[in-house]
């Protein structure tokens, strides 16, 4: 029962999202109350997601880092530079809208892109590394990056913000990984099925919840919420490209190019929406939210182009 409830959200998740975010508008005048909520499922999500680690896995792929350090610097160098030009140039003189572009773009790559990688194909042990050391990595890369990009412009309470991604990111991921290297890979087999829904399920109440509390910006459609939607979704669509274009450019093989292009264009946004929710002014969130509403068909437009080009879906992963 289970299995089937997983494989129906998996046929639905590109709309998901997009979905959560109406549930949350129109519910917004009760279920923003239940944000206390939000870091708890989160972390659930992220130990969930993390059982499928360990460190032998860690140890083989760090063995060719290649792949991780080109990953790294679409993730962390190009696409935040890219997010603080793009609010630059489309909004002057509005910090708090520049922020939510530069956040959309450090925080790290998605646990949901593993979802992905695993239906077209894709080296699954490269992004679970991958997720596993953006997310132990990030309460520092996360902070820094705001900091030195943004920093003078609005208030950061960096401790505050590595205390939120330890519990809620790291700590979860750990615990998941040790189980799974402590119980020689049971964990994963006996309660990975099982848990697989129910992070589908929490991505989708992690949203809905994040865009209630963000409703009132979003309701009324202006000039200036289309902008940042038109603008998330070109930045967004970036990412995803400059992964398959660097893999394709170091001529990788192809189960490297669809992990690297997931893993480059998808965001951990729901950590993100829970970040500018906690941490800063309403606005900054508006971003984050924005590219909620495309990642996901995002990611399947991306998924459907690389299964044509190299029929990927249901194969063994080969050379090129």
């Amino acid at each position: 029962m289970l299995n089937r409830l997983n494989k129906t959200l998996e046929k639905v998740l590109p709309f998901l999202t997009p979905t959560a975010i109406v549930v949350g508008l129109l519910c917004a005048s009760w279920l923003h109350s239940f944000s206390f909520l939000v870091q708890w499922i989160f972390a659930c999500m992220t130990f969930a997601g993390s059982i499928g680690s360990n460190f032998n896995d860690l140890r083989k792929v760090m063995m060719h880092p290649m792949p991780i350090i080109a990953t790294f610097v679409i993730l962390h160098l190009i696409m935040p530079v890219l997010g603080w030009g793009a609010g630059t140039l489309f909004f002057p003189g509005d910090d708090l809208t520049q922020t939510g572009f530069v956040l959309l773009f450090v925080i790290p790559t998605g646990v949901v892109s593993l979802v992905w990688v695993t239906i077209y194909g894709g080296n699954i042990a490269l992004t679970l590394a991958l997720i596993l050391l953006d997310t132990l990595l990030s309460p520092f890369m996360v902070p820094l990056s705001l900091s030195i990009i943004v920093g003078a412009k609005v208030h950061l309470d960096s401790w505050s913000m590595m205390q939120g991604l330890f519990w809620m990111v790291v700590l979860p991921s750990i615990i998941g990984m040790v189980l799974n290297q402590y119980t020689k890979g049971r964990i994963k087999k006996v309660w990975g099925p099982r848990l697989a829904p129910f992070t589908k399920i929490g991505l989708f109440i992690v949203v809905a919840i994040n865009s209630s509390v963000v409703a009132p910006y979003l309701k009324e459609v202006n000039l200036k919420l289309v902008t940042i939607i038109v603008v998330a979704f070109v930045c967004a669509t970036v990412g995803y490209l400059l992964g398959w274009l660097a893999s394709r450019a170091m001529r990788w093989e192809r189960d490297v190019t669809v992990a690297l292009t997931f893993n480059s264009g998808m965001r951990n946004l729901s950590a993100g929406a829970v970040l500018a929710i906690s941490f800063f002014p309403p606005p900054v969130a508006l971003p984050v939210i924005a590219g909620m509403l495309f990642q996901q068909l995002l990611a399947a437009g991306y998924g459907a182009s690389l299964e044509k080009k190299y029929r990927l879906k249901g194969q063994p992963n080969q050379a090129a």
